[in-house]
């Protein structure tokens, strides 16, 4: 079973070497001792080594966890090199998890990490039970709710995620989540008859919150008014995701470059039957060949981000849908399932 990171830093008394306080002193310094601490705990699963699979992972690794399990058991590919940078040149036709091992310890040799090259559809229960964070990059969406599902009954915080050339999602899945937040007041400090002078008090929150299951998001109406009045201020995202995903369930894969036109035509397709006349143009579904290096850089720099969240209870993580938007270049959370 998985491992609990709380009771794991501060029941059993784990501490920092020196050689790990002086490695991780400036970001002790940002988030403190005690959330370096579960993170030094912490065991995660990254599936998916693809460009975004490369990037959340050399986040985390350079995080200070304990223990990284890279997942992939597809082979690497020209396309690859657009964004992988774990994976080496003359790694070409190789596994994606294997290929990036070296470069991956690199970042980091206090981390101890590991390859493993088997489907992820034959992973069951006891698999993801050893993870306190599971991460699943490039799945449909059925293999997406069977492991979410398996996580939730195991207490495993999930998180599923995808870029397809500029644009970018990720869904958290924590369960019943709970965090610290600081919450800020002013107090006055000045003494009567003088000018009023404030100062800014800190005080820390502890707080509860429910993330909804992945079945929320699959039964998640994109037609419904309350959205579609949304989509002049955020763009149709979200109907893009819904398109993209629909595309891989069908076709058992992702848009081409090399069949790039029969590609759009396929999306166009997809999105006129899944919402006639919507505001999803043929123009954004040109933004979505390969995994751009940008793209990647900010969806997996958030999804790392969460997942430290996550790990250290510290602030609250998005709840629970973020979108990256390849017009605007600008990211946004939706709240699925949430009353």
């Amino acid at each position: 079973m998985k491992m609990d990171i709380e009771k794991n830093a501060e029941g059993t008394g784990v501490e920092l070497t020196d050689a790990e306080n002086e490695l991780y002193d400036r970001q002790i310094r940002l988030w403190g001792l005690e959330s370096q601490k579960r993170l030094r705990t912490a065991n995660i699963l990254i599936s998916g080594l693809n460009g975004l699979g490369a990037e959340i992972t050399k986040n985390i690794i350079l995080s200070g966890v304990n223990l990284v399990k890279l997942h992939d058991d597809k082979l690497v590919t020209e396309e690859d090199f657009c964004s992988q940078f774990l994976a080496a040149r003359e790694e070409l036709g190789n596994n994606r998890a294997e290929a990036s091992l070296t470069r991956a310890r690199a970042l980091n040799p206090m981390v101890d990490i590991s390859a493993d090259t088997q489907p992820l559809i034959e992973k069951n229960a006891d698999f993801f039970g050893q993870f306190d964070v599971v991460v699943i990059n490039g799945a449909n969406n059925e293999e997406l709710l069977r492991i979410d599902t398996i996580c939730r009954e195991l207490g495993v915080k999930f998180f599923a995620t995808d870029v397809w050339g500029m644009f970018g999602f990720h869904y958290a899945g924590l369960q019943k989540h709970s965090y610290v937040e600081n919450v800020f007041k002013y107090k006055v400090i000045s003494k009567p008859n003088e000018k009023v002078k404030y100062e800014t008090v800190s005080t820390p929150v502890q707080r509860e919150v429910e993330y909804p299951a992945y079945s929320n998001w699959l039964d998640f109406n994109i037609n419904a008014p309350n959205y579609q009045r949304k989509l002049k201020r955020d763009g149709p995202g979200i109907i893009l995701l819904r398109v993209l995903q629909n595309f891989r369930s069908t076709h058992n894969r992702d848009p081409n470059y090399k069949t790039r036109e029969a590609d759009i035509a396929l999306l166009e397709q997809i999105r006129d039957e899944l919402v006639p006349n919507s505001a999803l143009t043929s123009d954004a579904l040109g933004l979505l060949f390969a995994q751009i290096s940008p793209a990647v850089a900010v969806v997996g720099g958030v999804v790392a981000q969460e997942i430290i969240k996550v790990v250290t209870k510290m602030e609250a993580p998005h709840r629970n849908l973020f979108i990256f938007n390849p017009e605007t270049c600008m990211g946004y959370v939706e709240a699925i399932g949430v009353n």
